[in-house]
């Protein structure tokens, strides 16, 4: 458990990197999609550990059956569902086609083609998903530690 959350620390200096320094000096598509797959990388060994603290000894493979086990996991805890709805979202937009526009520019923009809609990923937005991927990182740290008060406890 431990080591699986060291992992996706790792990923998340990776993903930081690629939000910070690379696609500051090359504003590009690939960077952005790129940058979302650590994203997602991060997640897998985040939802690994969350899985692991809650005794699952054998989580499935498949994202959307290990969202719903988290969220059972861990029912009433809104951060999770919350971080859950985010994670299912960037899968979306990995696996989506995608149109590029002002590449090399400020407003670089990747929009996904969904099945019901299209979403815009620009920097501003990627930035936003970034410093959300962040906090849950520190949550599960804290989480795994111990130094989150459990609900049974009060």
């Amino acid at each position: 458990m431990i080591e699986t959350y060291e992992n996706a620390k790792g990923e998340l200096r990776r993903a930081d990197h690629l939000m910070y320094v690379s696609l500051k000096y090359t504003r590009t598509v690939d960077v952005l999609k790129s940058l979302v797959e650590r994203m997602i990388n991060t997640y897998d060994l985040l939802i690994g550990a969350l899985l692991h603290k809650a005794g699952v000894r054998d989580p499935p493979r498949i994202p959307r059956l290990r969202i719903e086990l988290v969220k059972k996991s861990y029912p009433g805890d809104d951060v999770v569902a919350q971080q859950m709805a985010l994670y299912g979202l960037l899968r979306d937009i990995s696996q989506a086609s995608f149109d590029r526009r002002q590449e090399f520019r400020r407003h670089v923009t990747m929009t996904a083609h969904l099945d019901d809609k299209e979403i815009e990923v620009t920097i501003d937005i990627v930035e936003d998903y970034f410093k959300k991927v962040k906090e849950f990182a520190e949550y599960v740290g804290m989480m795994i530690e111990g130094k989150m008060r459990s609900e049974k406890s009060e």
